[in-house]
């Protein structure tokens, strides 16, 4: 079972529960919307998740969505609170890609695809969510905005890229939050903040502008709502030549999916990176221990990704970064986070071949990745090699020379363009979450939706949401 919501805070309910709610005009548009605020000015003082946060502006749209209720025209995401990680474009609000270095970027033009799809199905926009410099770390981490930190110990960091998003998922500031994710940025905060993230098959979230392995997705804290948004997010538009073709997909038909017999992969040993932590190791055996007894078939698959893969993709990642960066006046150059820059500096003085051979390993990534689910209808395993580390970190190692090394079981998903969600799989001993890493063939994004709703129903009941305030 999941965590039971708390029946007298209206910021704690799944979006499913509120439209049923709306539906039944038991609960406005209004309430929900003043308690999310409520619950985020409380917290913030401490969590820090948030960017251009606009009470007002989420009021006016609450009241309109009440009226269209009332009239029986909602929409599909009518009155639904709603985040938008900052690298997601909103008309009007400045976008700084989580960097001092850019503290003076114009308000953007229009909505991004994701943005303008929420805002066309009636979903109440709260706030921006804060990111780290450029979206290149996985913590809270940044020059521009003040430290996030993690819900279930303030003294952790959430993650990242997607760390406000995480952080807000997890301590209640309503039911939907959108992130991106090119190398784990939805998954890992996902796995450290305890809630469910969805890295959909490249292409099925339109992006403006696409990049390699970059992809737009949901944390929530039930799988039902990351369905939900999903269906939202994934119809077409035309600025993403990269987007798949639209499709009419059962995105909100989760459950059915026999677990007996179901053939899956255990990835438990990612072949590069940091070593598996034992606390992390003991709650993912005990999740597929579980889908064990109900039925599926698992089998252990030996590390696919290599050192080689991971250097080359971190090479190649260092040279993009470091154009950005030598491309800014001195000033400017200063802002940017020193571990930024340090670990950009790597791809400083790359030559040519060294670049074209770092790109290479991200089709080695992809073939290897696409290779290892041939055999099973999905790949299992750990999000994460560690538990949440220090808030003030800029990674698990805080070492650029070793800046990717968490990232082993995430990013080859990025490359081959699969589908990943990380579904709560339970806590370590000093009660930090845990996720579990589910992979599907490419454009399986539904089914990877109903294995983690599978799981959902037979794991034990969680540990309740934590309260900061």
């Amino acid at each position: 079972m999941a965590p039971q919501p708390s029946a007298a805070n209206p910021a704690d309910l799944p979006a499913t529960e509120l439209l049923n709610l709306y539906a039944r005009r038991a609960l406005s548009p209004v309430t929900v919307t003043q308690a999310v605020i409520a619950r985020a000015e409380a917290a913030e003082p401490h969590l820090r998740a948030l960017y251009a946060f606009a009470p007002e502006a989420a009021l006016e749209a609450a009241r309109a969505s009440e009226a269209r209720w009332l009239k029986g025209e909602a929409l599909p995401l009518d009155g639904v609170p709603v985040t938008i990680k900052e690298n997601i474009a909103r008309k009007g609000v400045p976008m700084p890609l989580g960097t001092a270095a850019r503290d003076d970027v114009p308000p953007s033009v229009s909505d991004a695809p994701a943005t303008a799809r929420l805002r066309e199905d009636g979903a109440v926009i709260v706030a921006a969510t804060t990111m780290p410099d450029y979206g290149m770390l996985s913590s809270g981490l940044s020059s521009i905005h003040p430290l996030t930190r993690n819900p279930w110990d303030l003294t952790k960091g959430p993650g990242g890229s997607s760390a406000g998003s995480g952080a807000a998922a997890a301590a209640g500031y309503g039911p939907l939050h959108l992130g991106t994710d090119i190398g784990g940025s939805i998954r890992l905060p996902a796995s450290w903040c305890g809630v469910v993230g969805l890295k959909p098959s490249h292409g099925r979230v339109p992006l403006d502008p696409p990049y390699y392995g970059r992809c737009a997705g949901p944390l929530t804290r039930t799988v039902a709502d990351t369905a939900l948004m999903m269906r939202s997010l994934s119809r077409p538009d035309e600025r993403d030549p990269t987007a798949l073709p639209p499709a009419d997909l059962a995105w909100l038909d989760l459950d059915g999916l026999e677990l007996k017999g179901l053939r899956l992969g255990l990835v438990m040993e990612a072949g590069a990176g940091l070593p598996l932590d034992p606390a992390n190791r003991a709650v993912i055996e005990a999740a597929v221990q579980l889908l064990a007894d109900a039925g599926a078939v698992v089998e252990p698959v030996p590390p696919f990704l290599s050192q080689k893969m991971l250097d080359g993709l971190d090479l190649f990642w260092r040279q993009r970064a470091s154009l950005d960066i030598e491309a800014l006046d001195a000033t400017r150059r200063a802002r940017v986070l020193p571990f930024i820059r340090d670990w950009a500096a790597g791809g400083r003085d790359l030559s040519g071949a060294a670049v074209f051979h770092g790109m290479s390993q991200m089709a080695a990534m992809r073939d290897a990745a696409l290779a290892a689910i041939r055999a099973y209808d999905f790949l299992i395993g750990p999000v994460s090699p560690n538990p949440p580390f220090p808030a003030e970190h800029a990674s698990p190692t805080n070492d650029p020379a070793r800046a990717m090394a968490h990232i082993a079981y995430t990013v080859p998903f990025n490359m081959s363009e699969q589908p990943a969600i990380s579904v709560p799989a339970g806590f370590t001993p000093d009660g930090l979450p845990v996720g579990l890493q589910i992979a599907g063939r490419r454009f399986d994004d539904v089914g990877v939706l109903r294995l983690a709703r599978a799981f959902e129903r037979i794991r034990p009941a969680l540990r309740p949401w934590p309260v900061v305030a």
